[in-house]
């Protein structure tokens, strides 16, 4: 007997479920189906920033701001990069802080204009702004990630972080994401990208 499996999107219509010739249901992350629309982006700083030895505050290192207007597309993040490009003559620890700022907060200076795409298409076509070195609200730095260790020879680059965000942070139009990076040694320069899908309203279900 024949079993026909129905599903349906957030927006309520149906969608076909695909299977191979085994009869094995085939299954698609959502994030490969926002990849192959072209969703995606990546941009990253690659002037060496100098790393922070207190908590940070109202000074970012590097700043993601969604420049859509209301209603407009969400940037899902999907991770946070760090390449440590120099260090001191010590071996040394370094670390990723993240902070979220809300609607509202002050559009910042576009310094980094590349948006490189995840699909393959031309860079550009997206509306974020990235800044480095922006003035911003403390609206609660949190770390992210594991520690990350610098090259133990001084000088040198080598050491790396990357913070599977996967989702859990999204930056709604007008809104911002900040990064830091905390160190021991302010001798450690770091540069800083992030990887986001810019993604509908609609296909998020966002009230």
């Amino acid at each position: 007997m024949q079993t026909v499996i129905k599903a349906y999107n957030q927006a309520g219509d149906e969608v076909g479920v695909k299977a191979t010739e085994g009869g094995i249901l085939v299954v698609m992350s959502q994030k490969v189906l926002w990849t192959a629309k072209g969703y995606g982006y990546q941009a990253m700083s690659t002037a060496g920033i100098a790393a922070l030895v207190v908590r940070p505050s109202d000074t970012a290192e590097f700043t993601l701001f969604n420049d859509e207007s209301g209603g407009g597309k969400h940037y899902v993040i999907e991770r946070v990069m760090v390449h440590q490009l120099v260090s001191g003559a010590a071996q040394n620890f370094f670390q990723l802080w993240l902070c979220s700022h809300p609607v509202g907060m002050t559009k910042p200076t576009n310094d980094i204009t590349v948006r490189n795409s995840t699909s393959g298409k031309a860079a550009g076509g997206s509306l974020a702004i990235v800044d480095v070195g922006a003035t911003v609200v403390d609206n609660g730095w949190f770390p992210w990630g594991v520690a990350g260790e610098t090259e133990e020879a001084g000088v040198l680059p080598g050491g790396g972080i990357c913070a599977d965000i996967d989702g859990r942070i999204i930056v709604p139009p007008q809104g911002g994401l900040s990064a830091a990076i905390l160190s021991g040694d302010v001798n450690t320069d770091c540069t800083i990208g992030m990887h986001w899908y810019e993604v509908p309203e609609s296909e998020l279900a966002v009230a």
